[in-house]
């Protein structure tokens, strides 16, 4: 049985990994079933982590965080966690492969993937035009048109990414307000390459055997679009990833949220001892990177102190 698992090996993970080795803790693993990074490698720039005044992609980001986390002992494994148990002493972790690893106490990070929106031919025509990450299909779409669907954050950024490589990016916002930072709406609003298209929604993605051929919109007055575009990049939200904290009876082992977040006090504890939820996964995430390493940092020393009073 080791002292600690972590599951998800993006910021909120590889922080709590950090923090637990550093804080004395020796028999920890992560858990993750690809490389480390989490959600954030996927992003094209980023410029509001403190500290780092450069700024950087995602990758770039994160490359240096698994090698100084794993400096105090940390181990990593690229296993897919498909459930977690509740044992008598402690926690039951239960693989895709079908092995099983026994831990004192678990803290979760699984975090969250983008959102579908839900568009007539978008799982169609995913891989095939229809995209969710900028920084890995922006390249495909050199000195062509391409759409951008979404109004928060991760919209606008991607659309200036994309502006950058594309001959113009069509950004459609069902509203003519914004969720997303407002320098960042500005320097969207200022930038030659991007068309605003609000007040809009996407009714259908169209296409052929060769992938994406267009856009057919309606707009709140009633009138109708098509644009013609090789590819759309959708950023609407995020699903959480709470599968591995399913029950066999249809539900959860701790308490959630009713949008399917955790339940967490300050600690990040869950309603079961031992147990803790970081990053996106938790409830009233801010979905910021640094608030994700917070909570990490945050559950870790809580372990730590658990174990010393209960193990």
């Amino acid at each position: 049985m080791i002292d600690l698992a972590i599951i998800g090996g993006g910021p909120a993970g590889l922080t709590a990994g950090l923090y637990a080795t550093r804080g004395g803790l020796k028999n920890v693993i992560m858990y993750e079933k690809g490389m480390p990074g989490g959600q954030i490698t996927s992003s094209s720039e980023i410029e509001n982590y403190p500290g780092i005044s450069v700024v950087t992609d995602g990758i770039s980001f994160m490359a240096p965080w698994s090698e100084q986390c794993t400096r105090f002992g940390l181990k990593i494994e690229m296993k897919s966690v498909e459930r977690v148990e509740k044992i008598s002493n402690g926690f039951c972790l239960h693989f895709e492969d079908g092995s099983k690893q026994e831990a004192k106490c678990v803290i979760v990070c699984t975090g969250s993937k983008p959102r579908r929106a839900g568009i007539k031919g978008e799982n169609e025509f995913f891989g095939r035009g229809v995209s969710t990450c900028a920084t890995c299909d922006g390249f495909f779409y050199k000195g062509k048109e391409v759409a951008v669907l979404g109004g928060g954050n991760t919209a606008i950024e991607e659309a200036l990414y994309l502006s950058e490589i594309c001959s113009k990016v069509y950004l459609i916002h069902r509203r003519d307000e914004f969720r997303a930072a407002p320098n960042s709406v500005e320097r969207a609003k200022k930038c030659e390459k991007i068309e605003f298209v609000l007040n809009a929604v996407v009714d259908e993605v169209l296409g052929d055997s060769s992938g994406v051929t267009g856009l057919r919109l309606s707009y709140k007055d009633g009138k109708t679009r098509q644009i013609e575009v090789p590819g759309i990049f959708v950023f609407v939200g995020l699903d959480v990833l709470n599968n591995v904290l399913s029950d066999n009876n249809g539900g959860f082992i701790c308490e959630m949220t009713p949008q399917g977040n955790v339940k967490v006090n300050l600690k990040m504890q869950t309603s079961l001892p031992g147990l803790w939820a970081c990053g996106d996964l938790r409830q009233d995430a801010p979905k910021q990177v640094v608030c994700a390493a917070g909570d990490g940092a945050v559950a870790a020393l809580d372990a730590i102190e658990y174990l010393r009073n209960h193990h």
